[in-house]
């Protein structure tokens, strides 16, 4: 959060390189009021050394919101320091003594509005044209730097010594286009401005809307609806058409000008750099003798009107002393139907503030008197004028309670996006963690499943080298048993025979003795002949007999590794239902934060159009009260001039004059309220879509995840049983090769065997079956 500093503090570098170092009372000299403002004065001057004429806006930061305040003079510095066109007010330096700021610019003659109170009647087209034509010159080159004035009046655009039209009043200019700021004065405020806060941005058409208007005011001597409240205003431009020229005697080129510039909508509306060629602008373009001539005309009508005032003003003054009574008002009123329009009901106006001067040329050093075209009535009825700031006020705290509101709701948005984004961050965080989790769950899985299998085998190795060691050991002591047997068949034989051949005495000894030889060599042969087929009986024996402990191992660890699969798919799936199980927690818990998010925004609004209808229909009621009050006392001060009866009319119209006005104002807000509503409406219908969408689009993904899984887990299964069914395949072709017979060894495999071989199990037809 950015820190708050205090205002007029100049130790940041970018604010106290906007102020000059000097003492500004002693650059200047011969201060003379010539206006007033929202913020303060402003002077005429003489600075000392140079002999040059400025206007010195002097702004206090004082009081209540000073901070704003003081923001706000430093937004006007800036931006007024960044202009560098013939057509805006020329920015000359800026002082700051004790808590007033003092803005030094050019000095100009006086404003269009000044002239129009000067000659009470409108401007001539050709002057209109002329005036518009500097204006739009000035508009455009805001526009092309992406800035907006905002405040386009009369009042705002001065003209100098040398008849050159000048743009002025930028406190409520925006640095930034689009904006969406309630800024400007009621009476000159496009629509999009007055819709600002609740319907979004505008741009740099808001000027166009303004310079239709201040069209219709130099044609007509005030802008349209200036006879009502200025809140009114705001009501009836918001909702109403487009105001039109009321004399059809003017040209079809100013009216379709006109028409141009007030098209309700901003993308019809032509931008300032168009309407530069527009005709009614081009027939009298760069007729500065035009302005010269209105200048020239005015100049001699304030001379003529000063006198006139100050003779006027004299005979008030001796008819006073003699009878101590007199009406200074009556003796001096002036046309109220050619008010001050421009200076009135501005929210930061600052009522032609750079407009009066001195007379005589701006570079004279005469103090006698100065260049004006603004009448010294103008200038004392400015002061009295901020003396009763009453509506001023309300309008700037209207103004002030919408940027509030905007504030407040913009500052609630923020809120809300950031909130969003670290929910979305928690989420996010504990859905990777789950993630991350399951991979270490599955890699301990695998450790696992691959120590078993390891285990498996060295306990089938163990057991195949102890059943060979078994069976060598039974055929070690069947061959010893044969061969003790045979020794003993042997003796028994040649001692049969030697008694045999005993018995014959006929026979020669050494017949018997070939004989008995020739037996003894029968019996070894018959021995070894015996003992060879043992052997090779006991060979095929154990052949067979590993072959089928083989076989009985190796679905022995087939149904190991189905099971370790089935086991690990298992534990897939039961993490991908937690997977899934936690995304639908994520889904409603966002769920639940948008729409309570939605809620604070929607009541957040609802409370401050309460709060802003209630300031409205407040300040209606002051405005009929005040009508009313003044109402009365112009009827006790006509008392004896005007009949009873006028005055009855007169107030019945007047009451249902207020009256529409405040049905208007009733309607404008019903219809707003209706708006706002059908706005949530529609904005908890798109939420409730997006919410459906979301929804919609996880259940297809974990349709699809679970879906995926399925076929891997039945790819994975299959896979297995091809690549076992296929290495048993190989091994049967391979015992087979050897001589053995497959049926036998499939028949084995049924065959019990010691547990802590763990080597039961069923024929490889039922292990394969252990998925399906």
């Amino acid at each position: 959060m950015a820190t708050l500093i205090r205002p007029g503090n100049l130790r940041n570098p970018e604010v106290a390189d906007l102020f000059e170092r000097e003492d500004p009372e002693r650059l200047f000299d011969d201060l003379r009021e010539i206006g007033h403002g929202s913020f303060g004065a402003v002077y005429y001057a003489r600075h000392v050394a140079k002999k040059e004429v400025v206007a010195i806006k002097k702004m206090s930061y004082n009081g209540k919101q000073s901070a704003d305040k003081w923001q706000d003079i430093l937004k006007e510095i800036r931006f007024l320091r960044s202009l560098r066109h013939p057509n805006t007010v020329t920015y000359i330096g800026c002082y700051l003594k004790e808590s007033t700021v003092w803005l030094v610019m050019e000095y100009c003659l006086g404003s269009a509005s000044d002239i129009i109170e000067v000659h009470r009647q409108p401007l001539r087209e050709e002057e209109i044209s002329a005036i518009c034509e500097g204006c739009l010159q000035g508009l455009s080159y805001l526009h092309s730097l992406g800035k907006i004035h905002r405040d386009v009046k009369a009042g705002n655009i001065l003209l100098t010594e040398n008849g050159t039209v000048k743009l002025a009043d930028f406190g409520s200019a925006s640095i930034t286009s689009p904006a969406n700021s309630f800024v400007g004065t009621p009476y000159w405020m496009a629509p999009e401005v007055i819709l600002a806060m609740d319907e979004g941005q505008y741009d740099g058409k808001v000027d166009v809307w303004s310079l239709g208007i201040t069209c219709i005011e130099l044609a007509e001597r005030k802008p349209p609806y200036f006879n009502m409240n200025a809140m009114s205003a705001l009501y009836h431009i918001a909702q109403n058409d487009a105001p039109k020229m009321q004399a059809p005697d003017w040209s079809k080129d100013f009216q379709h000008f006109v028409e141009a510039c007030l098209q309700k909508s901003p993308p019809d509306r032509p931008t300032s750099a168009r309407l530069l060629n527009h005709e009614f602008i081009l027939r009298h373009r760069s007729a500065t003798h035009i302005i010269l001539d209105l200048i020239t005309r005015t100049k001699k009508a304030v001379r003529e009107f000063d006198n006139l005032n100050y003779r006027k003003m004299k005979k008030i003054l001796l008819y006073e002393t003699e009878s101590q009574q007199g009406d200074v008002e009556d003796s001096t009123e002036e046309d109220p139907a050619g008010g001050d329009s421009s200076k009135s009901n501005s929210i930061t106006s600052e009522k032609s503030v750079i407009s009066a001067g001195p007379c005589g040329n701006p570079g004279e050093a005469s103090t006698s008197n100065f260049a004006t075209i603004k009448t010294t009535s103008i200038v004392s009825r400015q002061q009295k004028e901020h003396l009763q700031e009453d509506m001023h006020a309300a309008l700037s705290g209207y103004k002030r309670m919408r940027q509030e509101h905007q504030r407040a709701l913009v500052k609630l948005e923020e809120r809300c996006r950031v909130d969003m984004e670290n929910h979305k961050h928690v989420l996010d965080k504990e859905y990777e963690a789950l993630l991350t989790q399951f991979s270490k769950e599955l890699e301990k899985l695998r450790q696992k499943h691959e120590k078993e299998q390891e285990k498996k085998r060295e306990t089938c190795s163990l057991a195949e080298k102890n059943l060979q060691k078994e069976i060598n050991n039974r055929h070690a002591n069947e061959h010893k048993q044969f061969q003790s047997q045979y020794k003993k068949q042997y003796k028994e034989n040649i001692e049969k025979w030697k008694k045999e051949l005993s018995q014959d005495p006929n026979t020669p000894k050494k017949q018997r003795e070939a004989q008995l030889q020739s037996q003894k060599e029968y019996l070894k042969a018959s021995e070894r002949q015996e003992e060879a087929k043992l052997l090779q009986q006991q060979d095929e024996y154990l052949q067979l007999e590993m072959r089928k402990f083989r076989r009985r191992g190796l679905l022995a660890y087939y149904i190991k590794e189905q099971s370790l699969l089935k086991e690990e798919l298992t534990k897939r799936e039961q993490q991908l239902e937690a997977a899934h199980s936690m995304l639908l927690r994520h889904h409603q818990q966002t769920q639940d934060l948008e729409y309570r998010q939605q809620r604070a925004i929607h009541a957040l609004k609802e409370e401050q159009m309460n709060k802003q209808h209630q300031t409205e229909l407040g300040s209606q009621h002051e405005y009929i009260k005040r009508v009313e009050r003044d109402l009365r006392k112009k009827h006790a001060l006509q008392q004896k001039q005007q009949p009873k009866s006028l005055k009855v009319v007169e107030q019945q119209q007047v009451s249902e004059k207020l009256q529409r006005e405040l049905e208007m104002l009733a309607e404008y807000q019903t219809r707003n309220r209706q708006q706002a509503e059908a706005q949530r409406n529609r904005e908890k219908r798109e939420l409730d879509e997006r919410v459906g969408m979301r929804r919609t689009l996880l259940q297809q993904k974990m349709t699809e995840e679970a879906a995926r899984f399925e076929h891997e887990r039945r790819e994975r299964v299959r896979l297995m049983k091809e690549k076992h069914g296929r290495e048993m395949e190989d091994f049967d072709n391979e015992s087979q090769r050897y001589g053995f017979s497959a049926l036998q060894l499939v028949e084995s495999s049924t065959e019990r065997w010691p547990d802590e071989f763990c080597l039961t199990g069923p024929m490889l037809s039922l292990s394969l079956q252990h998925f399906e």
